[in-house]
């Protein structure tokens, strides 16, 4: 398995999965209080819902394009910049849509891009205050852009399921449905 094959599945699904939250999210507040929940936030010191959407297409994407060696999109920057002002400006449930759905077209479209699966191949990833962190693909893969993008999804769901939106883990991991064993579902 190289690190663009594990990470593509997961950011597709659990993207789809994100957006499907959303949907819920929508159906089950009263007209107008759905855009209102994405400015909601599980502690004053942590981004909004509307960030942590932003902030995990910034990783699918950022995570993508960097193991395919190419330059990032404009979309990363624009996403970044509406993450940080997203406190101010959160936008609606439409607009975060969107910006997954543009996200997942990214994911799906990098792999043919790419010629740089190697696992082994080094990568430097330096963040805003200067650290540098030197990986492999697989380590940054495994080790990084995981880790990141599933902090700010896991974020979303519970910023959900602290504004009452009715979640639950089937939710969570709608994606391994298909790999149940017939007969072995619980029933009623």
């Amino acid at each position: 398995m190289t690190p663009t094959s594990l990470l593509a599945p997961t950011y597709l699904q659990m993207l789809g999965a994100l957006s499907q939250w959303l949907g819920k999210a929508e159906a089950q507040l009263p007209s107008g209080e759905a855009d209102a929940v994405l400015s909601a936030r599980l502690a004053p010191d942590m981004f909004p819902l509307s960030t942590q959407i932003r902030f995990a297409c910034v990783q699918a994407q950022e995570g993508m394009f960097r193991l395919a060696g190419k330059d990032f999109p404009p979309s990363v920057a624009a996403l970044l910049e509406e993450g940080r002002n997203a406190g101010e400006r959160p936008g609606t449930i439409a607009d975060a849509k969107a910006r997954i759905e543009e996200t997942l077209m990214i994911v799906r479209s990098v792999p043919q891009i790419s010629d740089q699966d190697d696992p082994e191949r080094p990568i430097a990833h330096q963040l805003p205050m200067g650290i540098i962190f030197d990986f492999t693909a697989e380590q940054y893969a495994r080790d990084w852009a995981i880790g990141q993008f599933y902090f700010h999804v896991m974020t979303a769901y519970a910023i959900l399921r602290s504004q009452g939106i009715d979640l639950g883990k089937a939710d969570y991991v709608s994606h391994l449905l298909p790999y149940v064993r017939p007969g072995t579902m619980p029933q009623g």
